[in-house]
């Protein structure tokens, strides 16, 4: 009989902690999850799904428009923020609720409070300050967004947490940041008719995308009417007679009734008992595992966020599946990192996996670079001038696929389908092959029969 009152423990009840929780719980192991905010962790509560439902929100707007050019009147339209937030919030609370229903159907006791490590086996609950033991930990509390302490008044400032809660609408937003969080954000609230400027270090938004996609992305969102200042930064945040004032680098005094802070986020170990246990963490906080997410503490596992390898909620899945293997299965494996599909909600939106040509100029030899730049059919109607591109990267002595990029409708759709693709080592004699389905804005992909350019020892030839 075990001396442990429980055969594993998980700390943080994100996707990957309660993944691993309850498929431990299924194969019989007696499984304790604890989580101090909300189950369903940030991608459910403050991420992924609210941010995905605020997106297609944002968006209705260019549909009523749109519409004309097809024969529809559409009449007067308004828009109310907080029935939105009222929305969101039944619909986050039903998907917590089905996160909980699946622990409890698997047996797993649910924890709601917050759990730090006293000693490698044994966990304090804050809540009651008991403390129990288990065979086997594993942590998996995820991130939070960088407060930027340093700025002058980043107290005033919000982070994506308190966006998906705002009181009111406000009038005019600065977000600070170039990444896919600040430029989902940026669409989002301009799409919802807010004075929206977008304020990045960098010289182009989205620095580990495709150039191409970048620099398009970027010209869309200037025509739609979001102000982009890259190679500037926030200097200092105060109270003015009408709301913030900003003093910027390079473009003077800005005025916004919010600004939101979109820096980067941190992993979420501070005051976690990491170093009673004897956890190492690195430089930034984040848990340090090996290629199996075993930490230095042969009993203690760490996945997700917190261990800052890949931000994404599928991957932390993937690692908790891997974990399980390893642990009860006998059967070590280790995550699997390569051609990942990632989208950014933006408008348009971008999907893409594999190499950017920039990447792959320095891991091969010679590249074909297929390139296609076109309006969408839907676009001749409506009138929209935005265009698509759609790119795909391919090794010229293998032929093998490497990258693929869209910036467009749906693009994070074509992503997931061309990830199966490129994962399979498909080559571009295989796309060749493939008939087109038209009209449809993929078939672009399998007729792309010519190169556009190619790439030799990372230049362009």
């Amino acid at each position: 009989m075990s001396s442990y009152d429980y055969d594993l423990f998980v700390i943080g009840g994100g996707s990957g902690g309660v993944r691993g929780a309850r498929v431990a719980a299924s194969l019989g192991k007696k499984v304790a999850i604890a989580e101090e905010y909300r189950y369903g962790g940030t991608c459910v509560i403050r991420g992924c799904v609210p941010k995905k439902l605020f997106v297609y929100a944002s968006q209705f707007h260019e549909h009523f428009e749109d519409a004309a050019g097809f024969g529809w009147t559409v009449g007067e339209s308004s828009f109310d923020w907080k029935k939105l937030v009222a929305a969101k919030d039944v619909e986050i609370a039903r998907l917590e609720g089905l996160y909980k229903k699946g622990l409890a159907g698997a047996n797993a006791e649910i924890l709601e409070t917050r759990a730090e490590l006293v000693d490698a086996h044994t966990v304090r609950l804050l809540k009651t300050g008991r403390t129990v033991t288990a065979k086997t930990i594993v942590i998996a509390t995820g991130g939070r967004p960088n407060p930027h302490a340093a700025l002058p008044g980043h107290e005033l400032c919000i982070s994506s947490n308190e966006a998906f809660h705002l009181e009111e609408l406000p009038k005019s937003m600065v977000i600070s940041g170039g990444g896919y969080i600040a430029v989902e954000f940026a669409n989002i609230f301009h799409g919802l008719g807010v004075e929206t400027t977008l304020i990045y270090r960098g010289a182009e938004i989205l620095s580990r995308f495709d150039e191409d996609l970048r620099r398009g992305l970027h010209e869309a969102m200037v025509a739609k009417g979001i102000r982009i200042l890259c190679h500037d930064t926030l200097q200092k945040v105060s109270k003015g007679e009408d709301g913030l004032v900003l003093e910027t680098l390079n473009n003077g005094t800005l005025q916004a009734g919010v600004v939101m802070l979109a820096l980067g986020r941190d992993p979420n170990t501070e005051g976690l008992g990491l170093e009673a246990a004897g956890v190492a963490v690195d430089e930034r906080g984040a848990v340090i595992v090996d290629e199996y997410s075993r930490t230095n503490v042969e009993n203690i596992y760490a996945l997700g966020d917190v261990t800052n390898r890949v931000q994404l909620t599928p991957v932390a899945i993937h690692e908790a599946m891997c974990f399980i293997e390893t642990e009860y299965k006998n059967n070590p494996t280790r995550p699997d990192y390569e051609l990942i599909p990632t989208a950014v909600f933006s408008q348009p939106e971008i999907g893409t996996v594999g190499l950017s040509e920039e990447d792959a100029g320095k891991r091969y030899s010679e590249l074909e670079v297929y390139r296609a730049q076109f309006r969408p059919l839907k676009a001749t109607l409506s009138g929209r001038a935005e265009r698509m591109i759609m790119k795909l990267i391919v090794d010229a002595a293998s032929r093998k696929v490497v990258g693929a990029h869209i910036l467009g409708h749906d693009a994070g759709e074509m992503a997931q389908l061309l990830g199966i693709t490129l994962k399979a080592g498909c080559t571009k004699d295989d796309f060749d092959r493939t008939m087109a389905l038209h009209p449809t804005a993929a078939e672009e992909f399998v007729t792309m029969y010519a190169p556009s350019y190619r790439i030799r020892d990372g230049k362009r030839i």
